[in-house]
């Protein structure tokens, strides 16, 4: 419950300041005694997120509780509820920037869904947008997604499958940013180049003072391929829990940011190729 609360809050369905459900319509809605209620809120007020919990009122969504916090403080959470925020946070700027190290960009492409939603109703005005997004190659032995046992000769519908998601994920991403560019005639330039390695981690960096890390977990799963089920080693990336620092927030966060944005503009420059998002 706290989570789907927290997910709503932070996509701006709840607003800073507007009253939460009663605990009565929470409890009915969730199918859950009022004590699990309780609990939750309790949760979320202990993130800031919420404010004046009592037995008496609804609890009110805490101001700027649409923004995920940075810095020391940030506890990590899991992508899909850590990332389209700071996302959004970081398109109030005039000159969008956003550098991302993934391996297939389906969390960076859902999470640029809230700023584009902020955009198109008004809330957001950026003048430029540039994004950049290192990819693995298409023709590297990906280290994973992998079948269980190795690749079996030439076909290998596993690492097909990532590639078609990648390429995928890819074109949806730039062709939505590139929209604005017709409808709101916001500049947009986005790039993408290949990686000759598997990334063990997620990176995102933003406006160039923020940097969002999170760890690629390898287990084992089932992919279900045409009627086939096969057995990976794969990682959900949307699941990995994701680190946020922040430049000026202590010696840390800022030469974690700056280490960071020196990092991928290393992989940038030198070893990444040319990369197209096509079969």
């Amino acid at each position: 419950m706290a989570d789907e609360l927290r997910a709503r809050i932070r996509s701006g369905a709840l607003r800073p300041g507007q009253r939460m459900p009663t605990q009565a319509q929470l409890a009915a809605e969730f199918g859950v005694e009022r004590q699990a209620v309780r609990g939750a809120l309790r949760i979320l007020q202990s993130e800031h997120l919420l404010t004046n919990i009592s037995k008496g009122a609804p609890a009110t969504v805490a101001e700027r509780a649409d923004r995920a916090p940075a810095g020391p403080a940030a506890p990590p959470q899991p992508t899909t509820v850590a990332l389209a925020p700071r996302i959004a946070s970081a398109f109030e700027a005039e000159h969008v920037k956003i550098d991302a190290v993934c391996l297939t960009a389906v969390s960076l492409t859902l999470a640029i869904g809230e700023p584009l939603r902020q955009i198109y109703t008004g809330r957001l005005k950026p003048a430029k947008v540039d994004v950049r997004v290192l990819l693995p190659s298409r023709s590297i032995d990906l280290a994973f997604p992998v079948p269980v046992g190795g690749r079996q000769g030439d076909d290998d519908p596993v690492h097909e499958r990532w590639l078609a998601q990648r390429n995928a994920q890819g074109q949806v991403l730039r062709h939505n940013l590139m929209a604005l560019r017709a409808t709101h005639g916001i500049d947009v330039r986005v790039t993408f180049r290949a990686l000759p390695f598997t990334p063990p981690v997620k990176l995102y960096l933003l406006n160039n003072t923020e940097a969002l890390f999170a760890y690629y977990t390898v287990t084992r799963s089932e992919a279900l391929i045409g009627q086939e089920s096969l057995p990976t080693y794969d990682a959900q990336g949307v699941r990995s829990m994701l680190f946020a620092f922040e430049q000026g927030d202590g010696l840390r966060d800022t030469t974690f940011v700056e280490q960071s944005r020196l990092w991928f503009n290393a992989l940038w420059e030198t070893i990444s190729s040319e990369l197209e998002l096509t079969d």
